[in-house]
């Protein structure tokens, strides 16, 4: 039996971020083959603006991720930059030394969602333990923080995130999922307050909670990521990378101002979008699908788009303005053709003048 168990794992090195089930959908654990290709895309755009160079051969980049879970970014982050430093950094303890101390940085959004990361990053939920990789941090938080943030209750709801005080204000012994990043009027200065000093990341990466309770009717939930990124934008870094749900790009409760905003920001580049249900993460269902955008600090014109449908792209990715219309047209393919009826209308009263989006 234990030889049969041991030809049988020859050659396996199973990616235990691969099996842990979600905590719910609205925080959701990103899967490391869909961060993987958030951080190519991220490469891919450091090398079209630095002359070619490798964005993980540079010991200056600074990353943080302001909503790390499973810690899957910060973990690829810091495997890539092991291997493309290693000719500028021979000796393998200082290389990740350094890269843990000097360039990844997170916030975990819970308790256990930072020891998990810890674990990810360090190999240690004790970032100064004896098993931790890292042997320069003083403490056991190393650079994943995380402590426990307080709802701002005004009438029922929080000043800062709108959850309801009847769901979540509900004693120490719960989460309050009062989350550090989005619980502040200054986000600069709360950045010095956890990390020390005048923080400036290049790069902000995350796959932010998605919605809480607002104590409307029946189960009605707000969204949340959009603060997320709003919150990151605000930070002015050189690249900024989300995965969001799309519903922001036609609808949503509360995302008017948000999309107003995406749509008209021209240093959006990129954006790749998996419309189909289950498309983009596996098991999980996001209604309206989900997408990723890389927002660039020089970039200034129209945004690369594309659709993955069943695993492949639908069509080239295409660059157009986004704020063409008042939503973001989902499909390539129908923006054409949606040019060609508005030019053909004949004074016509359209759909949208007609039907209620939220109540037909």
């Amino acid at each position: 039996m234990n030889a049969q168990a041991g030809f049988a794992l020859r050659g396996r090195n199973p990616d235990v971020l691969t099996c842990i089930a979600n905590l719910s959908n609205d925080e959701v654990f990103t899967p490391p083959e869909f961060a993987s290709r958030m951080l190519d895309t991220l490469a891919q755009a450091w090398a079209a603006g630095h002359e070619g160079a490798d964005i993980w051969a540079d010991p200056t980049v600074r990353f943080l991720d302001p909503c790390t879970k499973s810690g899957v970014f910060l973990r690829e982050i810091t495997t890539r930059l092991t291997q493309g430093l290693a000719g500028r950094m021979p000796d393998l303890q200082a290389r990740v030394d350094h890269i843990l101390t000097r360039q990844v940085f997170g916030i975990g959004i819970t308790h256990l969602t930072s020891l998990l990361a810890r674990r990810s990053v360090y190999c240690s939920k004790h970032a100064n333990g004896p098993h931790s990789i890292a042997q320069s941090f003083g403490s056991g938080a190393g650079h994943i923080w995380f402590e426990r943030t307080e709802h701002r209750w005004v009438d029922g709801k929080c000043a800062d995130c709108g959850a309801s005080q009847k769901t979540l204000d509900r004693g120490e012994a719960l989460e309050s999922h009062a989350y550090a990043f989005i619980h502040t009027d200054d986000i600069k200065a709360r950045m010095g307050e956890l990390f020390g000093g005048d923080m400036q990341f290049d790069v902000i990466i995350g796959n932010p909670p998605y919605q809480l309770d607002d104590g409307g009717y029946g189960t009605s939930a707000a969204p949340i990521y959009q603060l997320f990124v709003e919150k990151a934008l605000d930070l002015d870094p050189r690249y900024a990378v989300f995965v969001t749900p799309s519903r922001w790009m036609a609808g949503g409760k509360g995302l008017d101002k948000y999309r107003e905003r995406m749509l008209g920001d021209k240093r959006m580049r990129r954006i790749v979008d998996y419309p189909k249900l289950y498309e983009g993460f596996p098991g999980v269902k996001i209604r309206g699908g989900i997408s990723y955008f890389l927002w660039d600090r020089e970039h200034d014109g129209p945004c690369e788009f594309q659709t993955i449908w069943d695993g492949q792209p639908t069509g080239p990715a295409v660059a157009r303005a986004l704020d063409a219309y008042d939503i973001l047209v989902r499909r390539n393919e129908a923006v054409p053709i949606l040019e060609k009826v508005i030019a053909g209308g004949g004074g016509g009263t359209t759909l949208e003048k007609r039907v209620s989006s939220r109540k037909p």
